[in-house]
């Protein structure tokens, strides 16, 4: 099963690679990762997705959470939560593609960032459903390239 784990952490050199060194001694695989400063420059949010069970996951929530320099731990699978990747995409296009390429852009409200002469730059924010939706059609019209992000997400609020 898929999981999203959200950790608050120092902002201090090696933290990182601590928290990747438990995966790596566990044998598991990051899927995606996205680690930045807060709105506390002393503290960094990573947020990881991984898959396991729920054992493995207890386990290794557990394990962070005595981590040294970390704040705090949530197991955001399951939990009503914001999900956001970005993406930029190269296009490879013609005078004649252009107008197709720019359709499906405006279809999935994505920013044109790049103009070349024989290519569009794409922008696009979204859930990962949303983003692999765009990929699969932009396939077809000449997809050079992509890069993109890792998962962000962050709790809902309560609502009262």
């Amino acid at each position: 099963m898929r999981h999203i784990i959200s950790i608050l952490v120092d902002n201090e050199p090696g933290v990182l690679a601590r928290i990747a060194g438990l995966f790596t001694a566990r044998g598991f695989n990051i899927e995606s990762l996205c680690v930045a400063e807060t709105e506390k420059p002393s503290l960094s949010r990573l947020t990881l997705v991984t898959s396991g069970d729920e054992w493995i996951i207890d386990q290794i929530v557990k394990r962070f959470e005595n981590m040294i320099n970390v704040i705090k731990v949530e197991d955001l699978s399951g939990e009503d939560s914001l999900e956001r990747e970005l993406i930029i995409a190269r296009i490879s296009t013609n005078q004649k593609t252009r107008p197709e390429v720019l359709r499906v852009a405006d279809i999935f409200r994505a920013n044109v960032v790049d103009v070349g002469p024989k290519s569009y730059a794409l922008e696009l924010t979204g859930n990962k459903d949303k983003l692999e939706a765009f990929i699969e059609i932009l396939r077809p019209l000449g997809l050079k390239e992509i890069s993109r992000t890792g998962l962000i997400s962050l709790k809902r609020e309560k609502k009262r």
